[in-house]
């Protein structure tokens, strides 16, 4: 699994022209599944999201979770993510979780988060076409990858 999360002031997702998702201050999540990808991994990378120290404190240090500051999260599902770029000029996609297995892997994602966080969590509609919007704050984006079996 992949993220890219990015600290924002706000953000929302539309679908033909229809807000499915908005948030004010927080974290957007793209969110890509692998095929390998399990419920230890979706544990993982929701504790890491949700604790990552990526807001400031009242010295302006980054010293602070979503948790901390009372942050909304919005989940995206975004399969490009996992894309591979080294070779040709057309990125391969086989590292990416076919719909099938992806689908129900991001929607249990965002349910754990959602239970994690103690709030609703917005997000956009898998397979859509979407378009996103976002204020980043700072601006601040972490990559995330989940870790490899053999960590």
């Amino acid at each position: 699994m992949r993220l890219v999360i990015q600290r924002v002031r706000e953000a929302s997702v539309t679908v033909e022209g229809t807000i499915t998702g908005q948030i004010g201050p927080g974290l957007l999540v793209l969110a890509g599944c692998a095929p390998t990808d399990d419920e230890a991994v979706l544990n993982w990378m929701v504790r890491k999201l949700l604790n990552l120290r990526i807001f400031n404190d009242e010295n302006g240090q980054m010293n602070r979770s979503v948790r901390d500051v009372g942050g909304q999260v919005l989940v995206v599902s975004q399969f490009t993510l996992l894309a591979d770029a080294r070779k040709g000029n057309r990125p391969s996609y086989v590292g990416a979780a076919p719909p099938a297995v992806a689908e129900p892997l991001y929607q249990r994602f965002v349910s754990l988060v959602a239970q994690e966080l103690g709030q609703p969590v917005p997000t956009g509609i898998f397979g859509a076409d979407m378009q996103v919007r976002l204020l980043n704050e700072g601006p601040v984006t972490i990559i995330l990858d989940s870790p490899t079996a053999s960590s």
